[in-house]
C-alpha cells in the first residue's frame, strides 16, 4: 500500500480475463477476481512454508475499479507477516487493456494462510526466501 502508481510485491500470476468470467453487468465477476487473489496468495505461502498451505481468512478484501473482457489481470504477492504456522499476504491486482498507457489497480486485499503437514494440521512455517519481502 506504497506507491500507487507501480504494483508491490511479487508477480504471481498473470491471466487474461475473459467473457465467460462476466457477471450481470458485463464486468468481471468479483468471486472470479478474488479466486485469481488467492490462488496468488496461495502460491507465494507455499514457496515461503515449503508445504502445503489453507487459506484461513480474507481479513480484507476492496475492489477500486471495474475489470473488462481483455484487460490483462496481474496479481502481486507482498509477505506482511509470517507466524510460527500462519502467513500474512498482501495482494494487490492490477489490470491493463490494449488502451491503457499504464496498468491501473483493481483491488488488494489481505490474506492469511496456514502451514499444514500431511495429516491437514499446522505446522511451523519453514521460511524460505523465495518470494521477496517487500514491505
Amino acid at each position: 500500500m506504497q506507491d500507487e502508481t507501480k504494483p508491490s510485491g511479487t508477480l504471481v500470476i498473470q491471466v487474461l480475463a475473459m467473457p465467460k468470467d462476466t457477471n450481470a453487468n458485463g464486468d468481471i465477476f468479483g468471486g472470479w477476481l478474488v479466486s485469481h487473489m488467492d490462488m496468488g496468495a496461495g502460491i507465494a505461502a507455499r514457496f515461503e512454508a515449503r508445504c502445503r498451505v489453507a487459506t484461513v481468512a480474507i481479513d480484507s478484501l476492496v475492489f477500486l475499479r471495474p475489470v473488462a473482457i481483455g484487460d490483462v489481470v496481474a496479481c502481486y504477492a507482498s509477505m506482511i507477516r509470517i507466524g510460527r504456522t500462519s502467513m500474512r499476504i498482501h495482494m494487490e491486482v492490477w489490470t491493463a487493456s490494449p488502451a491503457d498507457e499504464v496498468p491501473k489497480k483493481s483491488a488488494e486485499g489481505i490474506f492469511t494462510f496456514v502451514a499444514l503437514d500431511m495429516s491437514g494440521r499446522p505446522q511451523p512455517v519453514k521460511r524460505s526466501t523465495r518470494i521477496e519481502d517487500d514491505q
